[in-house]
């Protein structure tokens, strides 16, 4: 019995794959160790496959889905959804809603994108990676991390003040469309008024 065939218990965070054009097999492969529930759009299902991966759901044209029948026997059990490439991220998304995934990684979604999900954080844990840098929400408008001395990014509603504490000292900014922050090994705390999301490399 191959590890592909386990019983998804949608425990695992689901991997929606929206765009490969940035990415490398080497970036993905962490999150499939658990056998997650995998969704690809068909503009980079081909590079997908290449890298060996299995896949669960393909959100593809009726054009596309016509034209690739050999794909449900090949990788079966696979199943299409019906989704334009412009809505792609939403058809995906709910269907994940439905079956109760309660966690998804949206692997090469654009970090501007971000601003589109507000409502989505509310049903989702969400994580975006996107050209080597992995972004998660932070709902409650504090956080507290220990980092290495790294760079980090922090993303959220253009102007909203936020406060970053490190062994730095104490700094207040607004945020600009993408904040990019130098900060020293050990814990950092960042309080905001709304949604935020702190970036950091992916290595």
């Amino acid at each position: 019995m191959s590890s592909h065939h386990f019983v998804k218990d949608q425990q695992e965070p689901a991997v929606f794959i929206l765009d490969t054009a940035e990415l490398s097999f080497e970036t993905v492969s962490p999150l499939l160790e658990w056998v997650p529930t995998v969704l690809v759009g068909q503009e980079c299902l081909e590079n997908v496959l290449s890298w060996g991966i299995k896949v669960d759901l393909i959100l593809a044209t009726e054009t596309f889905q016509k034209d690739n029948l050999h794909l449900l026997e090949e990788q079966y059990p696979v199943k299409f959804l019906t989704a334009s490439p412009e809505n792609t991220l939403d058809e995906g998304l709910q269907y994940l809603l439905a079956t109760k995934h309660p966690a998804t990684h949206l692997v090469g979604l654009s970090h501007l994108k971000h601003v589109d999900l507000g409502e989505k954080l509310e049903l989702f844990d969400l994580t975006i990676m996107d050209a080597g840098w992995k972004y998660y929400p932070v709902k409650s408008g504090k956080f507290k991390k220990w980092f290495a001395e790294s760079t980090i990014r922090i993303l959220g509603k253009e102007g909203m003040p936020v406060e970053i504490s490190n062994e730095n000292g104490k700094l207040m900014l607004p945020l600009v469309y993408l904040t990019q922050l130098e900060v020293p090994e050990g814990i950092t705390e960042i309080a905001a008024s709304g949604v935020i999301w702190i970036g950091e490399e992916v290595k």
